[in-house]
């Protein structure tokens, strides 16, 4: 079994995010409350923050990478279009990202209905992290994408990207017709125009949550195959591909396009770590860390978070370390 090298302990159930029950650490985890879904983790005066699926958004502060504190929502409550989007729309806000860009933070949102694509990506903007600085305030800018019953593409799962020439890219998907990605304006963080290109980058039956990461002159394409959600009987398991243009095509290690199937396994079910999924990856101090969630096969499948050394072979290729 590979080691884990941080994990922060979900203790309470879906229904429980407001409270967060302890845990003796133990073999090396630290207790923290409940993590599904995190965002790519980003730094703000010294501490590290990341954000996850949960009623207006959750937002988890750390200094140190290991315990996870909560910090205020996003939003009090869900902003007015999202009920246009979705017709019964989830007390939650799905599958959030984050990335800092000229001087402000860029939130990206997923909302929607389980199991449908009537769905859409907002967009929240703020200058600072930090709840007790006074510029600190989330701000609604709308709607980023949005799919409706006709499209073949589910508007959720959103990941930001920069690209070359001081571009800005999102990728997104779940299931329908795999992961997407469109272009955004720098300026505003919003789609860079209503009818810009959908750029299709992977597909399979079960597929979602995307995540782009740009190293060594390549993108590198983070998916996940299989269900989540489902505690012990989840089978999410964490692919790769990678590119030379962010728009594609994204090749495995085998030369397999993701957009006809491929995806080079990266991380898997391994004894009671089962269906880890939704990766992130944080670069600090020279070294690379991947984040995701996985579900705990010794807690009744509870899921919980794992923040691990990420390796890279000579070929450039993404491993976790032994």
């Amino acid at each position: 079994m590979r080691r884990i090298f941080l994990l922060a302990i979900l203790t309470i159930g879906w229904g429980g995010l407001d409270s967060c029950l302890g845990q003796t650490p133990r073999l090396g985890v630290v207790a923290s409350p409940r993590i599904h879904d995190p965002s790519t983790i980003v730094g703000c005066k010294g501490r590290f923050w990341m954000f996850a699926t949960g009623p207006g958004v959750r937002s988890f502060r750390s200094d140190d990478l290991k315990a996870w504190t909560p910090g205020p929502r996003v939003f009090e409550h869900a902003p007015d279009w999202a009920g246009d989007v979705a017709a019964e729309p989830s007390r939650q806000l799905w599958a959030p990202d984050v990335v800092e860009r000229d001087g402000r933070y860029l939130l990206y949102y997923s909302v929607s209905a389980f199991g449908r694509n009537t769905s859409a990506i907002g967009l929240a903007t703020s200058a600072t992290l930090d709840p007790h600085d006074p510029a600190f305030r989330w701000e609604d800018r709308g709607i980023v994408v949005q799919s409706r019953r006709e499209d073949r593409f589910n508007a959720i799962d959103p990941a930001v990207v920069a690209g070359d020439r001081g571009t800005l890219w999102l990728a997104f998907g779940s299931f329908w017709d795999g992961i997407k990605l469109i272009e955004l304006d720098p300026k505003t963080g919003l789609r860079i125009a209503p009818d810009s290109p959908i750029h299709a980058l992977a597909r399979k039956e079960q597929i979602e949550a995307p995540a782009i990461v740009r190293r060594g002159g390549w993108y590198h394409l983070f998916v996940n195959w299989g269900f989540c959600c489902r505690g012990v009987r989840s089978t999410y398991s964490i692919r790769v591909g990678r590119s030379r243009d962010v728009t594609g095509p994204y090749l495995d290690r085998d030369g397999v396009d993701l957009a006809a199937g491929g995806g080079t396994a990266l991380l898997a079910t391994d004894g009671p770590f089962i269906g880890p999924g939704h990766a992130g990856v944080l670069e600090r101090e020279g070294r690379s860390y991947l984040s995701h969630h996985y579900y705990d096969g010794d807690s009744a499948g509870l899921p919980r978070l794992a923040v691990r050394p990420l390796a890279w072979d000579a070929e450039g290729w993404p491993s976790l370390e032994d």
